[in-house]
């Protein structure tokens, strides 16, 4: 069996490689709101846990985002779970290429009720900047990236969520909410030529003046198939930016929301796991999106994305 999940890795990656996931913030993968959640009264899972995971996404312009996560779970008490995730990102596309560190998630999940037929789980946490969205381009006078390129969101954020799943079903709701604004630069007029040949090109990219994001609300439904050793699951993820994102007008110099920045960002969300025991497994996530927001300055978009994840219990 393992060689036969080998061999369907092999073969679906390099097509699903050039291939989404949730077009968030981040809050998607935390706590009560992460997908494929392990479910099973029969046996006693180890408490604690590592997931390493590698990540590709593709977006409505140029760039290519990849990201490599340790994802870090420690049990508090048998009911109480706090969750770590330490991002490293980089970034390839037209204007160049960007690395370093991602934004570090924090959370506490609290089982709210346990029976042998479902869990109600509750997760409060932040996420951190690791830097204030303001990497530059050493080659062009040091103006900066568009927020595509940005390995940070450049914000704290308060995040909650709860969850209800079962063997066959997960169901779940989370809130994410910026309280700063980030340091980015992105305008179109810098990029004018000769910075940039293709003006049209820059102006695909929404500007970004010190942007201060929206706020998240997300839904998550989730159809489980299980099997002794393998899983797999299917399931629709809305994610509403209820209020406006925010820039400074390069023209103005005013503080503007913008138009066309709310609204829903629909995808759908599959996966493989492969239990090798009750201790470790792999996993395979596949996303594509249905429908977005019309303006992203925050550089969320993804049309496609990719995870293969590598997890061990202790």
């Amino acid at each position: 069996m393992v060689r036969i999940v080998i061999i369907l890795l092999t073969i679906v990656l390099p097509i699903v490689a050039s291939g989404q996931g949730c077009s968030d913030a981040g809050f998607c993968t935390m706590g009560a709101m992460k997908p494929d959640q392990p479910f099973n009264k029969k046996v006693e899972f180890k408490l604690r846990s590592m997931e390493l995971s590698f990540y590709r996404g593709t977006t409505t312009t140029s760039p290519i985002i990849y990201v490599a996560t340790a994802d870090l779970n420690f049990s508090i008490t048998p009911n109480t779970f706090f969750q770590v995730k330490l991002p490293y990102q980089a970034v390839e596309g037209n204007f160049g290429n960007t690395s370093g560190m991602s934004d570090i998630s924090l959370s506490v999940t609290q089982t709210l009720k346990s029976t042998h037929k479902y869990d109600v789980n509750f997760t409060v946490g932040t996420k951190i900047p690791s830097n204030k969205s303001d990497i530059s381009d050493p080659t062009r006078n040091d103006i900066d990236f568009p927020m595509y390129y940005q390995t940070s969101l450049g914000t704290y954020d308060f995040i909650t969520g709860i969850s209800l799943k079962s063997r066959n079903w997960l169901f779940a709701t989370g809130l994410q909410h910026p309280f700063n604004q980030n340091e980015n630069t992105f305008i179109w007029d810098e990029w004018r030529e000769p910075v940039y040949p293709d003006f049209n090109y820059v102006k695909t990219y929404n500007q970004s003046l010190r942007l201060k994001r929206g706020t998240d609300v997300m839904l998550r439904a989730e159809r489980n198939f299980r099997f002794s050793q393998y899983n797999f699951s299917l399931g629709a993820l809305p994610i509403f930016r209820i209020t406006k994102d925010e820039i400074e007008s390069p023209v103005t110099g005013l503080r503007t929301k913008l138009e066309g920045t709310t609204g829903m960002a629909l995808s759908i969300i599959g996966t493989f796991g492969y239990s090798f025991n009750v201790r470790s497994g792999i996993r395979l996530l596949m996303g594509y999106k249905l429908t977005d927001r019309e303006v992203n300055p925050d550089g969320l978009t993804r049309n496609m994305v990719s995870t293969v994840s590598y997890y061990y219990r202790f």
